[in-house]
C-alpha cells in the first residue's frame, strides 16, 4: 500500500473532508503526491501570473479555507506523461463517483469525456462540483 509524505498531507490537511476522503482512498490503490490545496493570495497572483492559474485571487476555489480544489499527479511525476496524468483522473474520478462526490478535472473542464476540446489544460487539477 502506498502513503502520502509529509508535504503530502500538510497540502491535503488544507482541502475540503470530501477531497480529503477522496484521496486518501487513492492513495490506497494508486501513489500520487499532493503538489497544492489552499493557495494564498501570494500564492495565486503567483500561480496565475506564471500561467498556472486562468484565475486571480480570490476567484480559484485553490483560494478557498477548506480548499475545494486540490493538484495531484502520479508519483513519481512527470509533467508530460499526458496519458499517464489522464488514466490517473479516470482512476480518481471514479473512486470520487463511488463515494458519491461529483469532481471536475482540469483535463475535462466540461466533463464531456474529451479532452481535446479546451484551450486551457490543467492535468493536476482536481475540484468540488457541489452543484450536482
Amino acid at each position: 500500500m502506498f502513503h502520502f509524505s509529509a508535504s503530502s498531507k500538510r497540502q491535503l490537511s488544507t482541502c475540503d473532508e470530501r477531497l480529503q476522503r477522496v484521496f486518501n482512498k487513492v492513495i490506497e490503490h494508486y501513489d500520487c503526491t499532493i503538489i497544492c490545496g489552499h493557495r494564498s493570495e501570494a500564492d495565486q497572483m503567483l500561480a496565475f501570473e506564471s500561467g498556472k492559474s486562468e484565475l486571480q485571487w480570490p476567484d480559484s476555489n485553490h483560494n478557498e479555507l477548506p480548499s475545494k480544489a486540490v493538484d495531484v499527479m502520479p508519483y513519481p511525476i512527470n509533467w508530460f506523461d499526458y496519458q499517464r496524468a489522464a488514466h490517473f483522473a479516470g482512476f480518481v474520478l471514479g473512486i470520487a463517483q463511488g463515494m458519491g462526490i461529483s469532481l471536475r478535472w482540469g483535463g475535462d473542464w466540461d466533463r464531456d469525456g474529451e479532452i481535446r476540446d479546451h484551450r486551457f489544460k490543467d492535468y493536476p487539477h482536481f475540484e468540488l462540483m457541489d452543484d450536482d
